[in-house]
C-alpha cells in the first residue's frame, strides 16, 4: 500500500467502529482511490489527510469515491481545513482532512 494507514479512536468514537486515516501524497490518484475503496469495504469511515501541493489529490480521491465508485452509497461527512505556520520563517502550509462515510 502506498499510503500510511493508522487507526485512531477518540472520545465517543471509541464505542463505534474505528476509523482509518489515510495520508494522501504525490502518487497516482486512482491507486489511492482503489486503496480507499478497499478500506471502505471493511470499515464505514475513512479520513483522508493531505497537506500543501497534495491537497488536490485528496479532493480528487474523495470525488472519485463518492461520485464514481460508490455513488449513492457514500458521502463526504465533513471537511476540515487548516493552515500551519513555521515558526520564525513565515512559511504557511495548508492542510485538509476529508471524512468519507459509507451508507
Amino acid at each position: 500500500m502506498l499510503m500510511e494507514e493508522t487507526t485512531e479512536l477518540r472520545g465517543q468514537e471509541q464505542t463505534e467502529k474505528s476509523e482509518t486515516t489515510i495520508q494522501i501524497g504525490n502518487y497516482p490518484v486512482m491507486e489511492a482511490a482503489l486503496d480507499v475503496l478497499t478500506i471502505l469495504g471493511k470499515k464505514t469511515r475513512v479520513v483522508l489527510k493531505s497537506k500543501g501541493n497534495n491537497i488536490p489529490n485528496a479532493v480528487a480521491v474523495a470525488n472519485i469515491i463518492t461520485e464514481k465508485m460508490l455513488k449513492g452509497n457514500s458521502k463526504v461527512e465533513k471537511i476540515k481545513l487548516d493552515t500551519t505556520e513555521t515558526a520564525g520563517i513565515g512559511n504557511m502550509t495548508s492542510t485538509i482532512e476529508i471524512i468519507l462515510i459509507k451508507n
